[in-house]
This record gives structure tokens, C-alpha cells and sequence, in this order.
């Protein structure tokens, strides 16, 4: 009889073991789902901004009266549409839809970018009008207040945040555990430049 307990006891001890771990793993699972998809919907609103500034500054190169490159809207290549590449035959058929839309827009010039900025026209003037080093929430926070009209997430600000800090448009600096951003100084700097120029 204390063979047979004892084997119940060790079974016993075995499945709560097993269902503990099990319990575990998907709580991991779940958890890891909520960051991959995190990140794809930030990946998402990235590329739409993208797409949204291609569009933009082909109205602004139009409005300027440059000859127009065949310039592809890229879906991996994220850099290329800043430095208007051009890539196969299969861009032309791209670049169409974007004529159409520019032509549309020509006319009013740079109104577009006006009338409804980029998630990332509005973090980098946020932060140009900064006096102080702003963290990722606080910018989330300022933005959602400003703009109750648009949907603001910690991440995507986050992530607008490093591309600008990428592009050396904006520096971050750490205090701790925390992360804080701060615009850089050249863009201001370059634009008191022009205007000491153009009224000397």
C-alpha cells in the first residue's frame, strides 16, 4: 500500500510540475504575440509615413520645377525614397498613381504637409519647440493632447523617435533607466543662417 501512495504522490508532483511549466510557456507565448504584433503595427505606421513624405516631397520637387526622376516607392529599401533612386523598369508603373496625386496637389504647393503632417513632421517640431529633454511618453502625451483627432502610441512615437535620432535630427540621452530626446541644434542653426544671409 505505501508503494502504491508513494506513486500517486510522485505522479501528482509530476503533473502540478508539468502543468506549471505548460502554464508558463503560454504565458510566454502570449506575451511575445503582443510584442511581435507591437512591432508589426509600428513597422505599418512607419511605412505609411514613409509613403506619405515620398508623396510630399514629389509635390514639392514638382512645385520646385525639377525634372522628375523615376523614383519607385519602396516597401524594403527604406532609405532609398530620400535619396530619389531610381530602380528597374517596374518603377514607372509606381510612380504613376504618385503623378496623379501630385498633379492634384501642385497647385496649392506645399499645402499638403500643412494640412495634415506626418507623425514625424509633428514629434520633430514638438521637440524643436523643447526647451528640456522630453522622453518618449511625455511627447505621447503632449501629441495626444494636441491632436485628440489622431491615434498616438508610446511605441510609434518611440520608434519615430530613433529614426530621427538616426538621421541626426534629434539626440537622446539617458538618465538612469530612462530615455529622454532633445532636437539638434544644426536644422535651427541652418535656417538663422539663410536669414543672417538673405539680409546681409
Amino acid at each position: 500500500m505505501s508503494i502504491v501512495s508513494e506513486t500517486a504522490v510522485h505522479t501528482t508532483e509530476l503533473a502540478s510540475q508539468y502543468s506549471a511549466q505548460v502554464a508558463g510557456d503560454l504565458e510566454r507565448n502570449v506575451k511575445e504575440q503582443e510584442r511581435l504584433s507591437g512591432e508589426i503595427e509600428t513597422l505599418q505606421q512607419q511605412l505609411a509615413a514613409l509613403r506619405n513624405d515620398h508623396t510630399i516631397l514629389v509635390n514639392l520637387q514638382q512645385a520646385l520645377g525639377t525634372p522628375a526622376a523615376p523614383a519607385a516607392e519602396p516597401v524594403t529599401a527604406v532609405p532609398v525614397p530620400r535619396k530619389k533612386a531610381a530602380t528597374a523598369s517596374g518603377t514607372a508603373k509606381k510612380a504613376a498613381p504618385v503623378k496623379k496625386r501630385a498633379g492634384k496637389n501642385a497647385a496649392a504647393g506645399s499645402a499638403p504637409q500643412s494640412a495634415s503632417p506626418t507623425l514625424v513632421d509633428l514629434v520633430r517640431k514638438h521637440l524643436a519647440d523643447q526647451h528640456e529633454p522630453r522622453s518618449a511618453a511625455e511627447i505621447t502625451a503632449a501629441l495626444g493632447q494636441q491632436h485628440p483627432d489622431r491615434t498616438v502610441k508610446t511605441t510609434v512615437i518611440r520608434t519615430t523617435l530613433e529614426g530621427l535620432v538616426a538621421k541626426a535630427q534629434a539626440l537622446r540621452t539617458k538618465q538612469g533607466t530612462s530615455v529622454f530626446y532633445t532636437a539638434t541644434e544644426t536644422a535651427p542653426l541652418a535656417a538663422d543662417d539663410q536669414v543672417s544671409a538673405q539680409s546681409a
